[in-house]
């Protein structure tokens, strides 16, 4: 109920005539059905674009942490927010409480649901499209369930009337849904997890345009690359586009 009256009466309000956001190609979403969502992400401000024009119900995991409420008000009322809008904690951590996020998000899918994933798995430091973690091909296999990939431009945050933060024409492209039902319970095999990942990734960056590196992003925020970019590992595309079964041999 809360997702709804704060999609109908805010979130796509906001987006669609004050963001004046754009959707192409939201005839391919599945009408009914679980999904799973596998987004670029450029800015914060994805996670309210995406799923204020998105015509079907799409579930975040968010970090466990953010559901706790224990850092003052701020974080109780986005404890609250999280929890009304039926959002699902995703514990790192290991161990049984992953596992009890990765069940979770299983039983979302298995309600018909359609779930959201960053497969990079951390926004990008420079606007590149960056190497997939293969969480979300784990996912994928385990489940059954299509993939539905999208593509955002236009949603970092500008300086808008008053010196207000804002959106201005952010566009959410949706591709064609990509089924993997053929490596269907082969989540434990390296080389499909990776060709999985990578498909999904080509299939956003046809939508996207963007420049790729394959490189983890976070090596570029965080780690050794922080100071001289991602430059050499820029490629033409995600992986080779060849199957797992073709390499082999």
């Amino acid at each position: 109920m809360w997702y709804r009256f704060f999609k109908t009466f805010l979130f796509r309000p906001l987006v669609r005539h004050g963001f004046r956001a754009r959707i192409i190609g939201a005839d391919n979403v599945p009408a009914s059905g679980g999904a799973i969502l596998a987004s670029n992400h450029i800015a914060a401000m994805d996670s309210v674009v995406i799923p204020a024009m998105l015509p079907r119900k799409v579930t975040f995991p968010a970090k466990a942490e953010l559901f706790k409420g224990d850092r003052g008000i701020v974080s109780k009322i986005v404890a609250w927010f999280l929890k009304a809008i039926g959002m699902v904690p995703m514990d790192r951590g290991g161990g049984r409480a992953s596992a009890a996020s990765l069940q979770a998000i299983t039983d979302v899918l298995d309600a018909g649901q359609v779930i959201a994933i960053y497969p990079e798995g951390t926004r990008s430091p420079d606007g590149r499209l960056y190497k997939g973690k293969t969480g979300m091909a784990r996912m994928v296999l385990t489940s059954g369930a299509p993939v539905l990939p999208v593509g955002v431009v236009g949603t970092h945050k500008v300086r808008g009337l008053f010196g207000i933060p804002w959106v201005r024409r952010p566009i959410v492209v949706v591709g064609q849904p990509l089924d993997f039902s053929e490596y269907h319970g082969q989540q434990g095999e390296t080389k499909v997890l990776r060709h999985v990942t990578d498909e999904v990734l080509a299939a956003i960056q046809r939508l996207t345009g963007q420049e790729y590196a394959d490189v983890y992003a976070t090596r570029v925020k965080y780690g050794d690359l922080k100071e001289v970019g991602s430059d050499e590992f820029v490629r033409p595309r995600p992986g080779t586009g060849v199957r797992p079964e073709e390499t082999t041999g």
